[in-house]
């Protein structure tokens, strides 16, 4: 077996529309619902978004808000992201730092959304 990429994620949220408000207006997500089920489409990926634990099933064995450290590969600098989400009124918990990430040296910033998951914006310098 060969694992290709991510597909997508479930996210728990305890309110839905400040969770949506985040993706959707600060880091530029498209919001898609469908019967009840709200998803966020990035890229070729997508977050699921779940308004209560196991709310669709099969589910993790214990889901819950705030639980989530993730990292998602933006195309902007990490200071012209630190300048935007100023403007927006979003603190930036940290950074702009240099990290490691899957391909390589990159720089990423960390805030957190509205259930406190932590979010990590990182950023190649090198084209691939």
């Amino acid at each position: 077996m060969k694992v290709k990429s991510l597909d997508h994620f479930v996210l728990t949220t305890k309110n839905l529309e400040q969770s949506l408000h985040f993706y959707r207006d600060v880091l530029g997500m498209r919001v898609e619902e469908r019967e009840g089920r709200y998803a966020l489409f990035f890229g070729t990926s997508k977050i699921n978004i779940h308004q209560r634990p196991a709310e669709f099933l099969p589910a993790a064995a214990k889901p819950q808000h705030g639980s989530l450290d993730f990292c998602l590969i933006v195309e902007d600098t990490c200071e012209a992201l630190v300048q935007e989400l100023s403007a927006k009124g979003v603190p930036v918990e940290l950074g702009p730092v240099g990290r490691h990430g899957a391909r390589g040296a990159m720089k990423s910033i960390y805030l957190r959304d509205p259930d406190g998951n932590l979010v990590e914006l990182c950023h190649y310098e090198k084209v691939e």
